[in-house]
């Protein structure tokens, strides 16, 4: 009987005809993207507001947009890669993205800077993690977490590489040329990367399971199950970026200094590298459900220390990095959720399906987080109710063990016959 981690033949994806430039190409292509359509807004948001006049909450709301956008756009364009391949779909999300902000670049008011934006949230549906992960889950069977914890950790980088470019160049050339040399930048790199470095066939058997498996009524995008744990990665995702976001407040309000504050959320950022490393040591130590509830409660108990530990400053510090850490294998675990309970099969249509809500959580967590702490009195009463809904997360996920949904998807073999698959753990 095939498992789930010996499918490597049935989708035609061994050691010898897995695409060489693909992975390489996609941590590039990762750091710029994320770096560029992701990481310049926060650092230009001040220029932004500061030259034009318009409202911060207006501008960030333009932004957020672009977010929400990318979680519903990320449903079709999953099931574009699993009937096609990632190509072509990754190599126009690179045009749209640099069309986009080129549009933000000279956006006259904030109708257009909104268009704009919804049309970068098109772009990185196309371009970021959901779309690399289907890429390399197709392309690295029979086992793709070490490519996945590749491709995330080159991801990493991208904060710690574009900030700093990203300040510079606002300093001598203001945010509208800012933007338009990051959109020549990332014309100039990704679009050839992903249209070049991936041209490779696309498994044809996994393109015949996708297409048997999604028109099939008992999918597991409507099981129980999935819908269970997508509400887990939804809450987890909102407490996750809630903490993320109001860090630096929460740390100034325990007498840190803006600048330490800044830098205790950088080296969150160095501890989510480092938690990316170990995923895979915990994934052969555990099962699905099993280490889904750990590292969701884990994420809790990390903010439940920084809501209760007034200090010194270096013990926070070294909190925020335990947390980043969490945080790292959390990306993973969202990559491999997927196929850890159904296999491969239309992997991109599901892993978009399953992070939407998530995506569209971790938007909305700015500001909802912001209007919680003034309803319930400051950051540390804040970061306390995002404990109630880390744990209201980890009860989702442990409930997902009472009703399995799909637990035996199809498994296509060589000869392109269908056979079923066993349980995950």
């Amino acid at each position: 009987m095939t498992t789930p981690q010996s499918d490597g033949a049935a989708t035609g994806t061994s050691d010898r005809s897995r695409p060489r430039t693909a992975l390489p190409a996609l941590c590039i292509t990762q750091i710029t993207g994320w770096g560029i359509l992701y990481y310049a807004f926060p650092v230009l948001t001040a220029h932004i507001t500061h030259a034009t006049g318009w409202s911060p909450p207006a501008t960030t709301a333009a932004f957020t947009t672009a977010l929400l956008v990318s979680a519903l756009a990320g449903i079709p364009v999953g099931r574009i890669i699993d009937r096609h391949g990632p190509r072509t779909v990754m190599t126009t999300g690179s045009v749209v993205g640099c069309l986009a902000l080129t549009g933000v670049a000279m956006a006259p008011n904030l109708t257009v800077f909104f268009v704009a934006w919804s049309a970068a949230g098109t772009a990185m549906a196309a371009t970021f993690y959901q779309p690399a992960f289907a890429a390399l889950t197709g392309w690295h069977q029979p086992s793709p977490v070490r490519a996945l914890t590749t491709v995330t950790l080159a991801g990493g980088l991208a904060s710690t590489a574009f900030a700093p470019i990203t300040a510079a160049l606002a300093t001598q050339l203001g945010w509208r040329d800012t933007y338009l040399v990051l959109a020549a930048v990332l014309a100039l790199v990704t679009i050839p990367l992903h249209g070049l470095a991936q041209r490779y066939p696309w498994p044809p058997a996994a393109h015949r399971v996708s297409e048997r498996f999604t028109g099939r009524r008992s999918t597991p995008g409507r099981t129980r199950q999935f819908v269970l744990l997508a509400g887990a990665l939804a809450l987890s995702a909102f407490a996750m970026y809630g903490v993320v976001f109001n860090l630096i407040p929460l740390l100034t309000h325990r007498g840190a200094s803006p600048a330490l504050a800044a830098w205790a959320l950088g080296l969150g950022g160095l501890g989510q590298t480092l938690g990316r490393t170990l995923y895979a040591s915990l994934a052969r130590r555990t099962g699905v459900t099993g280490r889904t509830v750990i590292l969701i409660t884990a994420g809790g108990a990390t903010t439940a220390l920084l809501a209760a530990v007034p200090g010194p400053i270096p013990v926070l510090v070294a909190i925020a990095v335990l947390a980043g850490t969490v945080r790292g294998n959390l990306t993973l675990l969202q990559a491999t959720a997927v196929t850890d309970r159904w296999g491969t099969t239309a992997y991109g249509h599901l892993s978009a399906l399953l992070a939407a809500p998530a995506t569209v959580a971790a938007a909305l967590a700015p500001w909802a987080t912001s209007a919680i702490a003034s309803g319930v009195g400051g950051y540390p009463a804040l970061f306390a109710a995002l404990v109630a809904v880390s744990g209201l997360a980890a009860a989702l996920a442990a409930a997902t063990e009472r009703w399995p949904g799909l637990r035996a998807a199809p498994v296509v073999t060589p000869d392109g016959t269908a056979a079923a698959r066993p349980p995950a753990p």
